[in-house]
């Protein structure tokens, strides 16, 4: 494991017996089984941390200046409280600076700060890398600066600071995960309602596996952003035909109603959302049941709709899906993040672990691209390493 107390010392040149404070906050990044692609800041979510964290190290300057160091990958940022906001050059250090501004923003007397961070979490596969940058962060800056600050209320304001930071509407829903864990159990989460239920894992015998595609990256946000215009729209036309507040509150007979209200493209992201949501209800139940072959079709249900319905699958993490439906002792496999490549994940039985992956030479010779693989777990919620 990285002594990132040590490696912090040796940057900022602190002897280990100066009485310089060193406080290490620690968060994990999180991974979203079904309910991405639900309405905004309204869905429902089954999700869990997973055991590959951002640790984060600081202590204060006697300055004003800001010194960031990347262990993992040898960066070095620096800058001014006084330039205490987002530059597209300072990529991950703004992720660190979100936590130092919110605490400015609240009134707090911020000082200079040496920074440290180390990351584990697979970048570029929608693991929540930046919000738990953020969450390690801020709860390593509130031992300094504001001790006495809740948690809810830390969420709240790491949200808004990321809204100003990025000037784009900033979901709160990895961080309601992030904070809300707990070591090998699902998280059931209502995001409008910032209400965590924990599910303890029933399937321990097998393992939780991602499949990065190596598809590479593109900017899919103008393709989402039309995707989330088409549930606005459909809800729109929804709440006209019966009042509701949400997509929680309709069922399909009631899209099915509406079928000469709708067109056929939106019809069918509105589709996708309101299954979603009874797949989720349903995935709680066969979870506490630990019923894994309902578990199973649940999931490769969802990959169908974000394949038919909201269409932000590929043939890359198609392949990869349907490869594990038709291996035995694969309970269940999905895409994850926010699609058009990106990453599977599969939960699969330790003794046929192998007979998947020697399926990816196949896949490399139809696609060109090897996937690569991480095995994870339910991990617990972020926190201050104990000193």
């Amino acid at each position: 494991m990285t002594d990132i107390v040590e490696i912090h010392r040796k940057e900022y040149g602190i002897a280990s017996s100066a009485d310089d404070k060193i406080i290490v906050g620690e968060a994990p990044g999180c991974l979203h089984y079904l309910g991405d692609h639900g309405q905004l800041n309204d869905a429902l979510y089954l999700s869990s941390a997973i055991d590959r964290t951002v640790k984060v190290a600081a202590s204060l300057r006697k300055d004003n200046s800001l010194r960031f160091f990347s262990a993992d990958t040898g960066e070095r940022k620096r800058t001014t409280l006084a330039n205490l906001r987002y530059k597209r050059e300072d990529r991950w250090a703004n992720y660190i600076k979100i936590a130092l501004y919110l605490f400015a923003e609240a009134g707090c007397k911020v000082s200079g700060i040496n920074v440290t961070i180390f990351s584990d979490i697979p970048r570029h596969l929608a693991l929540a890398s930046p919000q738990a940058t953020e969450v390690a962060s801020a709860l390593a800056f509130r031992r300094f600066f504001l001790p006495n600050l809740g948690d809810r209320e830390l969420m709240a304001r790491i949200s808004a600071a990321h809204t100003d930071f990025y000037e784009t509407e900033n979901r709160i829903i990895e961080l309601l995960c992030v904070m809300n864990a707990k070591k090998n159990h699902f998280l059931a989460i209502n995001e409008g309602k910032l209400e965590v239920e924990r599910i303890k894992n029933p399937f321990g015998k097998y393992k939780i596996m991602l499949f990065d595609s190596r598809v590479p990256p593109i900017d899919v946000e103008s393709e989402l952003r039309l995707r989330r215009k088409d549930i606005e729209k459909g809800f729109e036309i929804l709440s006209k035909k019966r009042q509701g507040f949400s997509f929680k509150d309709y069922t399909v007979a009631d899209l099915d109603d509406l079928m000469g209200s709708l067109n056929e493209e939106v019809r069918r992201r509105c589709l996708f959302v309101v299954q979603e949501i009874a797949r989720i209800r349903e995935a709680e139940k066969a979870i506490a049941e630990n019923d894994g072959e309902t578990f199973a079709r649940i999931l490769f249900h969802s990959h169908e709709g974000l394949r038919d319905m909201y269409e932000v699958s590929c043939p890359e993490t198609d392949w990869l899906v349907k490869r594990a439906q038709e291996t035995a002792g694969i309970i269940g496999s999905r895409l994850t993040g926010k699609g058009f490549g990106g990453c599977t994940y599969a939960f699969i039985r330790e003794d046929v672990a192998g007979e998947y992956q020697k399926k990816f030479e196949d896949y490399e010779r139809i696609f060109g691209f090897h996937p690569v693989s991480y095995e994870i777990q339910p991990a617990p919620a972020a926190r201050v390493l104990p000193q």
